[in-house]
């Protein structure tokens, strides 16, 4: 008999699960996998304030669950449960009910307001994909009023924005949010010293997971560059009216408050009998199973206790919670020992903008470039584990192509809407222009005379005349760096005739490549490493230096504009993700 496994929450921890499940299943065990969330999409929390500080597009933080869970055989459902049946082994929407033999509880969770009067009803949270445009299209329109309004009190309000919180998401929010500030100020004619922004925080410091060195990096970051009054030891009282009230402090006028400073499970445990500690977490033992058997929660939902402490709810505990059900579940299925969950905490890492952050990795701090780059790796990391090179190339595109804010002169002028006029035409010369140089060469003998050489006696230039009166190219000279002259010696000279013809290929091939639009940007990778083996070796022309920034446009999908990636390339993504999902390839998968 099929045994039905069934995750409620399409969050960090439930995908896990469900790729876990589908990855460790044995060929002769019938099990039927059921993901089921009220969105047809999984959502990237850790980068919600990038779309509320307008840096990406909102598709940047979404990814549709069929991309994640196509060629897998997980049935995914878009419901929303609002009820148990635990001795029924049943799960229930308002209109269908679904039955189960092992559940995974993976929903996530809602902001904590702490019962603080007035919060929970006046203010913005970010916590899910809706608050992330909420937040955004509401900044936009106070500035939008703030340009007409007359009364100086309502401006003033409409110009105040706060966030409540000092952790990971409460940093990332302002320091995204006052980025943003200085476009929307050129954008509506308001000048930046008439806008105000706050980060209040009830502890002593912000960032408290954090090293104090990186902390008190951040906060001067926060102030000094941004213009952000960071408030510490302030613990917010009420906000009502437009007023947030704050413990023995000053109160602040704002239309904009946005609270960031606590979560508590959903509200879908209220469907449930079992014990909970006061975010309303539900206990699991060492094996995320709960008091009911064959019922485990994972992520946010489940309180984990490790050692003295409890996992906290985070990115990386939820994705080790998700993983250890479903190991579990199918060690019970095979009757086997369930495994202990021993969780492992690499790091943290917090950004402030596109260009500052602090990370701590395995007790190493990181900062600015570093830490930036580590970011993108981790959720680089992620998104391959989940989907692949395309949901890389993605978000990799979002992050860097079609970037909303852009630095003025620099950034501006590498987005894909800046360059799409242009890649057609741009494109079909480069490919001109490579497939001639192949030719010449051809033509001229480059398949079947030798005419790379070493360094010249006298020292001239790259091209000289031989002794034979053969014009030879001399890849070595007193601009070669030691290292490239080795290289050359060791692995070129010694056989010319092969990287002649590799060189008329390769030519002959990128000419191809570019016209028909065929894999442009492996194409454009290899032209640019040519171009730098040429800039080693024999020197470039100056009037061939245009091919640089050239190949560089064509990382913006050039092949899709009338070429031929515009179908290629979709279908090796397909097949690449049923290859990884399946071991094998399906020649005729269109769809």
């Amino acid at each position: 008999m099929s045994q039905k496994i069934v995750i409620v929450g399409a969050g960090y921890a439930g995908v896990e699960a469900a790729l876990t499940l589908y990855k460790k299943k044995k060929k002769n065990e019938s099990i039927d996998i059921f993901l089921i969330d009220k969105n047809p999409y999984h959502t990237l929390l850790t980068e919600l304030h990038e779309v509320a500080g307008n840096r990406i597009d909102e598709d940047g933080i979404i990814v549709p669950l069929r991309d994640i869970f196509r060629y897998t055989g997980v049935h995914v459902i878009q419901d929303e449960i609002k009820d148990f049946d635990l001795d029924n082994k049943k799960v229930k929407s308002e209109s269908s009910e679904y039955p189960y033999d092992y559940l995974i509880l993976a929903a996530g969770s809602r902001p904590n307001y702490y019962g603080i009067p007035g919060m929970a009803e006046n203010s913005f949270s970010l916590w899910s994909f809706d608050d992330a445009v909420r937040i955004r299209e509401h900044i936009r329109d106070c500035f939008l009023k703030a340009s007409m309004e007359q009364n100086p009190g309502t401006r003033k309000k409409l110009l105040t924005f706060v966030v409540g919180g000092g952790g990971f998401t409460g940093v990332e929010t302002i320091g995204e949010i006052a980025l943003w500030v200085k476009l929307l100020c050129r954008e509506y004619g308001i000048l930046r010293q008439d806008v105000r922004l706050y980060l209040v925080e009830a502890l002593s410091d912000i960032l408290s997971n954090l090293k104090k060195k990186n902390r008190d990096k951040t906060a001067r970051y926060l102030r000094n560059r941004l213009g952000v009054q960071v408030l510490t030891d302030s613990s917010i009282e009420s906000f009502d009216n437009d007023t947030l009230k704050i413990k023995n402090k000053q109160s602040i006028e704002s239309k904009t408050v946005i609270w960031t400073a606590g979560v508590k499970a959903c509200d879908i445990v209220n469907a449930l009998s079992f014990l909970k500690e006061k975010a309303c977490r539900i206990d699991v033992d060492e094996y995320t199973l709960t008091e009911y058997p064959d019922f485990y929660a994972a992520g946010d939902i489940s309180h984990f206790k490790h050692g003295d402490s409890f996992l906290p709810a985070m990115v990386e505990p939820a994705l080790q919670t998700g993983k250890a059900a479903a190991n579990n579940i199918l060690a019970n299925i095979r009757g086997k020992d369930m495994e202990k969950l021993k969780p492992k905490f690499s790091g943290s890492m917090v950004s402030v903008g596109s260009y500052f952050a602090v990370a701590e990795i395995l007790g190493v701090s990181l900062n600015r470039l570093f830490a930036i780059i580590m970011k993108y790796l981790v959720n680089v990391h992620y998104l391959f584990g989940i989907g692949g090179f395309e949901l890389v190339l993605r978000y990799l595109k979002h992050e860097f192509l079609y970037k909303r804010q852009h630095k003025p002169m620099l950034e501006a002028f590498i987005t894909k809407k800046t360059m799409m006029v242009w890649l057609v035409p741009l494109r079909l010369y480069l490919g001109y222009y490579w497939f001639i140089e192949g030719l010449k060469k051809a033509q001229g003998g480059w398949l079947v005379n030798e005419f790379l050489a070493g360094r010249a006696p006298d020292a001239g230039a790259s091209a000289s005349i031989t002794e034979e009166g053969v014009e030879v190219f001399r890849i070595i000279n007193d601009n070669t760096p030691g290292w490239y002259a080795w290289i050359a010696e060791t692995f070129i000279l010694p056989y010319p005739m092969l990287f002649q013809v590799l060189i008329v290929i390769a030519e002959l091939g990128l000419g191809l490549a570019f016209f028909f639009g065929t894999f442009t940007i492996p194409a454009a990778v290899v032209a640019l490493g040519m171009n730098l083996n040429f800039l080693l070796s024999t020197g470039m022309y100056p009037e061939t230096y245009w091919l640089i920034p050239a190949q560089i446009a064509m990382f913006a999908d050039a092949g899709k504009s009338f070429g031929g990636d515009y179908f290629i390339m979709p279908y090796l993504m397909r097949q690449w993700r049923f290859f990884v999902r399946n071991k094998r390839i399906k020649p005729f998968l269109f769809r």
